[in-house]
């Protein structure tokens, strides 16, 4: 793999797109070729394809949720993806039913989260 040295770090925040990117691939397995690089659920799918590519170094997954920490942790482990299999990765998510229309929903489809995390505490009120 290419590395770009530059100087200047790349860091990705938001990697999933506030949730939007898992709505086409909803029911349905990670393909056979991308469990050849241990990956074994979408969120990993994606997590591994970012930071593959030799510009990014690193990848900001924020969740509220501990066993998405640790499905997210899963990336870490096994093969990256080279340049054929990034293509192939995109190529196959590009081909599901919805993916055009995925970053048009809301943000965190279905769910009534706002984007902001709240502190889990009785506050006082602020006068």
């Amino acid at each position: 793999m290419h590395v770009l040295r530059t100087g200047v770090a790349v860091q990705v925040n938001i990697p999933f797109e506030k949730a939007r990117l898992f709505t086409p691939v909803a029911g349905q397995p990670v393909p056979d070729f991308a469990r050849e690089l241990g990956i074994e659920t979408w969120a990993q799918y994606f997590l591994k394809w970012i930071i593959s590519h030799p510009a990014v170094t690193n990848v900001i997954p924020a969740t509220s949720q501990p066993e998405h920490v640790v499905d997210n942790m899963g990336a870490l482990y096994g093969d990256l993806p080279d340049q054929a299999m990034r293509k192939r990765m995109a190529d196959h998510y590009i081909g599901l039913t919805g993916v055009a229309d995925a970053l048009k929903q809301p943000p965190y489809p279905g769910k009534k989260y706002g984007g902001v995390v709240t502190w889990p505490f009785p506050q006082p009120k602020r006068t």
